[in-house]
């Protein structure tokens, strides 16, 4: 197999699992179930596929030390801290120059990255492996960019979506896929098109490329962020930065470039995106699923509660989040996950200690 690196993304502050998540804490660096936090997990699923010097974790100022704390084996260097969030494309790139320094030029073409978020949940973590070795292999062989594709399980609208192209010649089982297309988040009759055509595969952010090939992307899409961070050192100040593009990859580079191919892949999968999203990870408790010292539900289902060696007690409450972290209470419906993003933009003006 080809010579494999990594990067895992870290820099994401998990708003939607606020109260529990907060800037200093992100929500990758928890653990929903009492296990190892969603990063380390992350960290292990790439045991036998990257050596451990060869793995680079982005992060942001505000979570550098949960993310240190987290990953204490890492040396310092191997932990990029951003000055400012940018979005995924500077953050990648950045970390592909620190992997693979010839990247901007040429000589590095059979380095094979592998880029993954950290706040991920996968249930079947040898089907996960196994699809990453093909993605590994396609990209070794491939001029272009490939994505792990999702196999849709519900008409989910909050996920963009990759349209499978034709079969790649060369691999096993039509194991590897042209992508003929990106789809933007769809709304609710899309989604359950999508999902009874059996043409389209959810985009989970999860990218493996060589590394030449994609700063020629990179280049070619975003050359303001190729030229500021060719031959990056290990930090960066705010000015080089800030003459990045803030923009995510997939609106950056993917969806501009002409040669993408997909790993249609089913290994239980979650974004773990919201309170509601995380319901499946947690205990059945009365009343629903969550973690609580006890939880006493009367006429009241499908609620979310979280509440370590507290009491709870719930009349008449229906897919309900109740949240309680000690300095912070939260209760919301289930299906308002989306304004949270008012409330945390009101919280930093009126009570910023509690982002």
């Amino acid at each position: 197999m080809a010579a494999v690196v990594a990067v895992i993304l870290a820099g994401g502050s998990g708003t939607r699992f606020w109260p529990l998540s907060r800037s200093a804490r992100p929500k990758q660096c928890l653990s929903l179930d009492g296990g190892p936090s969603l990063l380390r997990r992350t960290v292990e699923r790439l045991r036998g596929l990257v050596s451990a010097d060869a793995l680079l974790v982005v992060t942001g100022r505000p979570m550098e030390a949960a993310v240190r704390a987290e990953l204490p084996e890492l040396d310092a260097s191997q932990i990029l801290v951003e000055p400012s969030g940018r979005n995924t494309a500077p953050s990648i790139a950045w970390a592909v120059a620190r992997l693979a320094p010839g990247a901007p030029t040429e000589g590095v073409g059979d380095r094979v990255v592998i880029v993954l978020p950290s706040d991920h949940h996968i249930e079947d973590e040898a089907a996960f492996q196994a699809a990453l070795r093909t993605a590994v292999d396609a990209a070794a062989r491939l001029d272009g960019l490939v994505t792990l594709g999702l196999s849709p399980t519900r008409p989910e609208t909050g996920f963009g979506y990759l349209e499978i192209g034709g079969p790649v010649p060369g691999f096993a089982g039509a194991s590897v896929r042209r992508v003929a297309a990106f789809r933007e988040k769809p709304d609710a009759l899309t989604a359950a098109a999508y999902l009874s055509g059996g043409a389209h595969l959810w985009n989970a952010g999860m990218f493996v490329f060589r590394a030449s090939v994609f700063w020629a992307e990179l280049s070619a899409h975003l050359p303001r962020t190729a030229a500021a961070l060719a031959g990056a050192g290990p930090s960066i100040s705010e000015a080089q930065w800030l003459q990045t593009d803030a923009i995510s990859v997939d609106y950056g580079v993917m969806e501009r470039c002409q040669s993408i191919f997909t790993v249609p892949c089913a290994f239980g999968w979650s974004d773990v995106g919201s309170w509601a999203g995380a319901e499946g990870l947690l205990p059945v408790v009365e009343g629903g699923r969550g973690r609580a010292g006890s939880v006493r539900a009367v006429q009241s289902t499908g609620n979310v509660v979280w509440a370590p060696g507290r009491d709870l007690s719930l009349v008449g409450l229906h897919d309900t989040v109740v949240i309680d972290v000690g300095d912070a209470v939260l209760v919301m419906s289930k299906t308002e996950g989306e304004a949270m993003r008012q409330l945390l933009a009101r919280l930093q003006v009126e009570a910023p200690d509690l982002t």
